[in-house]
């Protein structure tokens, strides 16, 4: 299956409009918000690469509440939900499942126990922390949506979305994803810290009474019909000719690069960097209740979509501009395509 392709699904699902998916949406960010003080933008995107069927990886320092956030997502959702802690020692049956042999009435056989992949929304915490073989087993099942264990194929529930998480400050003991690793997350999220108002009512909240208890406002029905909904939606030709140009520009040595690329990238984004920003572009326009995405959209899904996909040369590193800035200056110099 191809990592951007809907999961079949024999369940009969709702037709959906632009309008019904704000309505969604709205109504999703107003229930995560009494557990989440703050990140709006990151809630937005999160929600943003899960209606476009994308996994996604968490960047942050510890106490940002990545964990709580996810799992008030999937609270809000009213999807299974499972937590994997990843550590050195956590082996690739951890995570997909094992067969074990089973005394039935005298007779010995097999039965597979499942892993905690098998589960709507996943959460992969510190998935660095883990060696590759390990990152590999659940990276394969995120790009073909199934696993095999005792050469036996397994579909996994449909929809199926991997939230993974990282510390950017501790590189003790960890394993980073190699690039081809990381092209499989949708869209990469750095989490900042909350500004001092926020603090404080976060203060509030954890440090007086209860905790808010969230309550489903959609479910995996809606959210299948979601996906279905943004892979439909028509895209102009001078929008997706603007993504691939902003892919292309990150090349360098290709036709098109930007100035920035020729200059400080090493390595440069691939063709999924311009499919996942065009489907990007589309989730976001549909937060907005709009029918197809514009440019506007595509610039928008360019910081989550591109930075974790370039490589920065050693120039770029001895001039302090990260893959960030270097997105920035793509930005800038690729002009739109006319309408």
């Amino acid at each position: 299956m191809n990592p951007i392709e809907a999961p079949s699904n024999a369940t009969v699902l709702p037709d959906l409009t632009p309008a019904d998916a704000q309505a969604v949406f709205t109504r999703l960010t107003g229930e995560i918000s009494k557990a989440i003080v703050g990140q709006d933008e990151i809630v937005r995107q999160l929600l943003a690469a899960l209606f476009a069927n994308g996994h996604c990886l968490l960047i942050g320092v510890p106490g940002l509440a990545k964990t709580l956030l996810v799992r008030s997502l999937a609270a809000t959702l009213g999807m299974d939900f499972k937590r994997i802690q990843f550590t050195p020692d956590l082996m690739p049956g951890d995570i997909l499942g094992s067969e074990l042999l089973r005394d039935d009435a005298g007779r010995l056989e097999f039965e597979f126990q499942e892993g905690p992949v098998f589960t709507n929304l996943l959460l992969a915490d510190e998935i660095n922390r883990t060696p590759p073989k390990t990152q590999s087993a659940l990276l394969e099942a995120m790009q073909e949506r199934r696993v095999t264990v005792a050469r036996r194929t397994r579909e996994l529930p449909a929809p199926f979305l991997v939230v993974a998480t990282q510390n950017p400050i501790e590189h003790e003991g960890t394993y980073p994803l190699p690039e081809a690793q990381l092209d499989r997350f949708m869209f990469s999220l750095k989490l900042d810290y909350p500004s001092s108002t926020e603090e404080v009512e976060i203060v509030r909240r954890t440090t007086m009474g209860e905790l808010a208890e969230l309550r489903p406002v959609a479910d995996a029905t809606t959210l299948l019909a979601l996906q279905r909904l943004v892979r439909a939606m028509p895209v102009s030709d001078h929008v997706m000719q603007y993504a691939v140009a902003l892919a292309t520009a990150t090349r360098p040595g290709v036709a098109g690069a930007a100035q920035a690329a020729k200059t400080y990238i090493e390595w440069g984004a691939g063709p999924r960097a311009s499919q996942y920003l065009v489907l990007g572009a589309k989730a976001l326009a549909l937060l907005q209740g709009k029918a197809t995405p514009e440019t506007n959209d595509v610039r928008a899904a360019c910081p989550v979509v591109l930075p974790h996909r370039i490589v920065p040369n050693y120039r770029a590193t001895g001039v302090g501009h990260d893959a960030h800035a270097l997105v920035e200056m793509v930005l800038k110099d690729v002009r739109e395509p006319a309408y």
